[in-house]
């Protein structure tokens, strides 16, 4: 979490930034459904902080203007990006201090852990929306 205060982001905003810079434009209910840190929850408030911080837009849908989609606003984009980096190298340190053996003990304990919860079907839902069709 240090790391991400340094780009002034909680880690709630920043799984959100990431997901609609990942998979926007969405709709408010289909981010909520890719959330894992506020699964269950409207992520509104969320939403709201990011617009404020100039990262996210709303923008009116194309066909019907009441539907809002979330999008990135370019500095969103950059922002994002330091996301990603701070991530990997979240990702480079479980690395170095896990053998693959030990990986595979721990991804298959946090399944267990998350199966059936809303944190584990939100997480779920983002793996699939990351998958390439088949």
């Amino acid at each position: 979490m240090a790391f991400l205060s340094r780009i002034d982001l909680t880690p709630a905003q920043s799984e959100a930034l990431r997901i609609i810079a990942d998979h926007g434009p969405l709709a408010l209910k289909e981010l909520g459904d890719m959330l894992v840190c506020d699964s269950g929850t409207n992520p509104s408030r969320i939403v709201d902080r990011l617009v404020a911080a100039g990262l996210v837009r709303r923008d009116a849908g194309e066909h019907d203007r009441r539907q809002i989609r979330l999008t990135v606003s370019p500095q969103g984009t950059e922002r994002a990006a330091q996301v990603r980096g701070i991530e990997d190298q979240l990702y480079d340190a479980i690395d170095s201090a896990l053998t693959a053996d030990d990986m595979k003990v721990l991804v298959r304990a946090l399944r267990a852990l998350t199966h059936d919860s809303p944190a584990g079907d939100a997480l779920e839902k983002r793996l699939a929306a990351e998958k390439p069709p088949t």
